[in-house]
């Protein structure tokens, strides 16, 4: 219903999986949602919400959205920063000094830092994969331009983040026993794959809102197995292929299935088909296809990319 009952039931998801022992877990939740953690416009008070906020509001405080209605690049980046906050907090119980909370790019570590300091619920270690300082609007990581060798995708995304620097590859400190990588782009997610490869299944890996659906190139059938197969999916609220179930989302919170389910103008998102598997496009276009749907409705119904506006 609200951001708040996400949050509990996404907490209450990533407890069963760690009760199964799963150390490698994708969290995906509604682009843009308003977690009301951090303080707003600077004047000292709480946002609006309480904490229950709805996930459509996005444009509390006086932030302005984007031309589109879509959330703007400030909205996002605290959205997925109160994501990180509301996980650091989750794992507390292990100490700062064993959390680590990486970010695409120093520049939005420091921000981070920035917000968090003095937050006993926020104790961290918070790293950058690009540790340069530069920042990317294309969630691609910082850094000018420069003229590539004539090699492959992986290779090119390698060289980028372990090559550049003075400093060497991403690595993880000592000690840590969950990594959250926050909005982990194509470039990240290779440093993702060694890390995982060097600190072994002992060290719980989180991705959040990394939108592996959307990846179209892995770079290597290793990374591809990796994220597709290894990965779980622990809790995931998001949009269902729009081209083949327009104003449908897709929920799973392990270990239960997954749930295609509609929005109607009106009430809550009904179920309309459950899977044991995340459902392909034809899939969510058959069940689509299977249930009644007015000429009304078809003809109004938009086609989005961000499920936040049906939570109010």
């Amino acid at each position: 219903r609200d951001v708040k009952s996400a949050v509990s039931d996404c907490r209450a998801a990533v407890q069963m999986a760690l009760e199964g022992r799963i150390s490698r877990m994708d969290v995906e939740m509604p682009v843009g949602a308003d977690y009301s953690i951090e303080k707003g416009n600077g004047r000292g008070g709480k946002r609006k919400g309480g904490g229950r906020g709805r996930l459509a509001d996005l444009a509390s405080d006086g932030d302005a959205t984007a031309a589109d209605g879509m959330p703007t690049m400030d909205q996002l980046e605290r959205s997925d920063r109160e994501l990180a906050r509301l996980f650091v907090e989750m794992f507390q119980p292990l100490g700062g000094e064993h959390i680590s909370v990486v970010f695409r790019d120093e520049g939005l570590a420091g921000t981070a830092r920035q917000r968090w300091k003095g937050d006993a619920g926020a104790e961290c270690r918070v790293l950058a994969v690009d540790r340069k300082g530069k920042r990317s609007s294309n969630g691609m990581g910082g850094g000018g331009k420069k003229k590539k060798k004539n090699m492959g995708f992986a290779a090119k995304m390698a060289a980028e983040i372990e090559g550049d620097g003075a400093s060497g590859a991403f690595a993880l400190p000592d000690g840590t026993e969950v990594a959250l990588f926050v909005t982990p782009g194509p470039k990240e997610l290779i440093a993702v794959e060694r890390i995982c490869s060097q600190v072994g299944m002992g060290t719980c890996v989180i991705l959040l809102n990394a939108r592996l659906s959307k990846v179209d190139n892995f770079g290597t059938d290793d990374a591809k197995e990796l994220f597709v197969e290894k990965f779980e999916s622990v809790f995931h609220l998001a949009a269902a292929p729009q081209e083949g179930a327009p104003g449908c989302l897709l929920h799973r919170a392990y270990p239960s299935e997954w749930i295609l389910a509609r929005k109607p103008k009106v009430g809550s998102p009904k179920t309309i088909a459950t899977y044991p598997q995340r459902p392909t496009l034809e899939q969510c276009a058959e069940a689509y296809d299977s249930i009644e749907i007015t000429d009304m409705e078809k003809t109004t119904d938009n086609v989005i990319d961000n499920v936040a506006s049906w939570f109010k």
